[in-house]
């Protein structure tokens, strides 16, 4: 949104909800749908949390006292829930976050955070595959990142093609994770270790 434009109000999205529901041909003012507008405006602004956090800032703290580890850290399985900006529908699945540290390491429950930051937002997954690599990078400046996130998106399953089942898998590799093979070889061994 733009500095100089205010964001709209609760009471404009619970009106928003109510056009739609008018739209689709039912009536708003029916018994079961009395409370959907203000639910469904609740549930947007849990899903759209993301734009009121930088989760860049989650990597701020980082331990310096590794013992010697330079290894690669890979936290899988991070659940994923975030919105198409092209239909505004959920696509749902999970990240898998590798670092190769240089000299500090940083929680790893910061690395979920990160990911849960830039994931509750609208956009593309390919932007949010990138835009968590990218910040583990510029943050933590590991010798190498890689994230896959694999999910499975609303607008091919609920419309469209209608062919649910089918996953989308994304990857950004960065530093010594994309340039050396053997590392870039491990971090994809790790990922899929475990899978069935």
């Amino acid at each position: 949104m733009s500095e100089n434009k205010s964001r709209p109000t609760q009471a404009d999205a619970e009106a928003a909800v109510r056009t739609l529901i008018e739209w689709a041909g039912d009536d708003p003012n029916r018994e079961g749908l009395l409370e959907t507008p203000k639910r469904v405006a609740k549930a947007y602004r849990e899903l759209f949390a993301g734009y009121d956090v930088d989760p860049r800032e989650y990597l701020a703290r980082t331990f310096d006292e590794v013992g010697g580890y330079d290894e690669l850290v890979v936290l899988k399985d991070i659940p994923v829930v975030s919105m198409c900006e092209h239909h505004m529908l959920p696509f749902l699945g999970k990240a898998h976050v590798g670092y190769l540290p240089r000299n500090r390491v940083v929680g790893i429950s910061k690395l979920a955070r990160v990911v849960h930051g830039f994931a509750r937002r609208m956009q593309i997954q390919e932007k949010l595959t990138a835009q968590v690599a990218e910040a583990i990078q510029d943050i933590l400046q590991p010798k190498g990142v890689g994230v896959v996130i694999v999910s499975e998106h609303s607008c091919m399953t609920m419309r469209g093609v209608n062919t649910p089942g089918t996953r989308l898998t994304t990857s950004h590799l960065l530093g010594e994770v994309r340039d050396d093979s053997r590392t870039r070889q491990e971090f994809f061994e790790l990922v899929r270790s475990g899978d069935r």
